[in-house]
């Protein structure tokens, strides 16, 4: 099977092809006369290009076409209607990218004409150059295990069901497979599977080999070097699975069944990537700079009800396992925790907390006490949404209860998020995980929108019920 560079070259090289193709088309004499008799064009003449005119209309086609494909040029595994559909989307975006484009009217913008001739035959052939050299989905026959946990990856060799080519691991790690005689009785001789390198080759290992499968055995599966090897897999469109006792650590397809099962975890495409950052830097700066009178109201006011600082910070749990310095206005007292120590607030329960101030009821209530959180946006350290962050005492209590709590650390933590906007708090992590791992998978930068809307919307009701309260006497 193509996989890495092979495949990319493949494909960029024949949708660049197409794309030269369908510009010329479009360009021709006949073609144009065609156009332009239909209704949405008939006023408009046919087109007639310089050489000059036609390169430029070429390059800022290739380039807008091309960007708006790449995550079609990633090597994956997808069936046949799938790859139509995806191909058709990113067809339609590359299109809209390029009426913009004329609408500015630009010098190197597409006339309609020859937007709408070559939207169609991009429509047509580009889907069916992809399902062309598409990766069928297909049972493993080239797989090995890649870890730093030798009991873990010798128990993924015996629930393998497909050869194991080697192993991929630190020098200190050894693998090893256990001898079987013709009568099933398991004897005392054992030999070592062939180390083909370190981690740090695998990206290597996977082109060498030709390797399709990677059964990841790590002592902990939460951390910086899963995760890079997991990039790596879909780097190079190689499936990564784990063993089932590790599900709970991973995003899984189905954690029934087999000891081995599929990871679930598709990285954004980097043009999601760079407009979620975009938008969360955008809505953080926006925030602090649109709030700051409001914020030196806040700090007075916390001066003057109590003692202590105006800020407080936690650690809190971030992305992969990792931490980071969470800062709030303080809405309890100094010390809060001294005498009860790391709990979560019985306000999140519905309940009151002695612990809380007058005026932090209040930034509670509108949740106006997590305004500072924009600095760490700003930063990077957190996004718009996402997953609450937890305190890490807080998670390893919450884990000893819930299994696939980890799972929720795939993504950047959120100033708010799904589970937010539902009015579910950590007092019920069951259902807080279901909509942390809902959003997850349902992850884009349109979801994210919608979520903020909400949480507008519901912060904008906190405040006009504090401003405006009716009287349930009444």
């Amino acid at each position: 099977m193509r996989t890495g560079w092979r495949y990319r070259l493949i494909a960029i090289l024949g949708a660049s092809g197409i794309v030269v193709a369908a510009v010329a088309v479009a360009n021709a004499a006949v073609v144009q006369s065609v156009l332009t008799s239909l209704p949405i064009v008939a006023r408009l003449e046919p087109t007639t290009l310089s050489l000059v005119g036609l390169r430029d209309e070429l390059v800022t086609t290739l380039v807008i076409v091309l960007g708006a494909l790449w995550p079609l040029f990633k090597p994956r595994p997808r069936r046949i209607l799938d790859v139509i559909s995806l191909a058709q989307k990113r067809v339609l975006v590359a299109a809209a990218l390029l009426a913009t484009i004329g609408y500015f009217d630009w010098s190197t913008r597409l006339p309609r004409p020859t937007l709408i001739g070559v939207t169609v035959l991009l429509t047509l052939a580009l889907p069916l150059w992809f399902v062309y050299i598409r990766q069928r989905p297909q049972s493993s026959s080239r797989a090995i295990l890649v870890g730093d946990d030798s009991e873990t990856m010798e128990k993924l060799f015996e629930a393998a069901e497909v050869p194991i080519l080697g192993f991929v691991a630190p020098p200190s790690v050894q693998v090893t497979e256990s001898r079987l005689p013709d009568g099933g009785v398991l004897v005392d001789s054992t030999e070592r599977l062939t180390r083909l390198g370190g981690l740090s080759r695998l990206s290597e290992i996977l082109v060498e080999y030709d390797v399709d499968t990677v059964l990841l055995g790590f002592q902990r599966p939460d951390r910086q070097e899963f995760f890079g090897a997991i990039a790596t897999c879909y780097e190079h469109g190689v499936q990564a699975k784990v063993h089932r006792g590790h599900a709970d650590s991973v995003l899984v397809t189905n954690a029934a069944g087999s000891d081995i099962v599929e990871t679930d975890l598709e990285p954004w495409d980097w043009q999601d990537y760079v407009a979620k950052r975009i938008f969360d830097v955008v809505f953080a700066a926006v925030g602090l700079i649109g709030l700051s009178p409001l914020l030196l109201v806040i700090a007075v006011s916390i001066k003057l009800d109590s003692s202590g600082p105006v800020l407080y910070s936690q650690r809190r749990t971030a992305e992969f396992g990792e931490t980071f310095d969470v800062y709030k206005f303080r809405s309890m007292v100094a010390d809060a925790e001294a005498d009860t120590g790391v709990k979560l607030s019985e306000e999140d329960a519905g309940g009151t907390d002695p612990r809380v101030t007058a005026v932090g009821s209040v930034l509670r209530r509108t949740h106006l006490d997590e305004i500072p959180q924009l600095w760490s946006i700003l930063v990077g350290d957190m996004s718009v949404v996402g997953p609450r962050p937890e305190r890490p005492e807080l998670d390893t209590d919450i884990e000893s209860d819930v299994d696939e709590w980890r799972s929720r650390w795939f993504v950047k933590p959120g100033l708010t998020g799904l589970a937010q906007i539902n009015d579910v708090t950590g007092h019920n992590p069951e259902e807080k995980l279901r909509y942390d791992i809902e959003y997850i998978r349902r992850q884009s930068v349109w979801f994210d929108m919608k979520i903020v809307i909400r949480e507008i919307y519901s912060v904008g009701l906190d405040v006009l019920s504090i401003v405006s309260p009716t009287s349930d006497d009444e």
